[in-house]
């Protein structure tokens, strides 16, 4: 199975000056735990997630004045359409996160979770009729 059976094709995407608090509404409005930051001045991709929102959160800091861009990761490993999901689940646990955004060239076609590669595995290994 690839990358491609398992990903989530409509991602958020939020700009680096939202704040924790608007990331994380639309986070939770839109049933996701990542969203696909775009800074249009660096002309680069980060992610935001749910865990950097609540350590954000947890260290005592407002969500509705601090920005997303200061908790975004940009050292991003980024998958691809045609990786297995034997190796998006690898290089997950080799960098200790959750979710992979999937390049298709230069462009963001998707992202990847874990509970998006166990879904997919479980779908695939059910003994019990859909």
């Amino acid at each position: 199975m690839l990358v491609r059976d398992a990903m989530t094709t409509v991602v958020l995407t939020i700009g680096p000056a939202h704040t924790l608090r608007q990331a994380a509404q639309l986070m939770s409005a839109r049933r996701v735990g990542a969203a696909i930051v775009l800074d249009p001045d660096t002309c680069g991709l980060g992610i935001l997630t749910e865990r950097d929102v609540l350590n954000a959160i947890g260290a005592g800091l407002d969500p509705d004045h601090e920005p997303s861009h200061a908790h975004t990761t940009t050292d991003v490993v980024f998958a691809t359409p045609h990786w297995t999901l034997e190796e998006a689940a690898a290089a997950m646990l080799h960098g200790g996160f959750r979710h992979l955004i999937v390049l298709d060239g230069q462009d963001a076609v998707g992202v990847v979770s874990v509970r998006d590669i166990v879904k997919c595995w479980a779908a695939a290994h059910s003994t019990v009729p859909a």
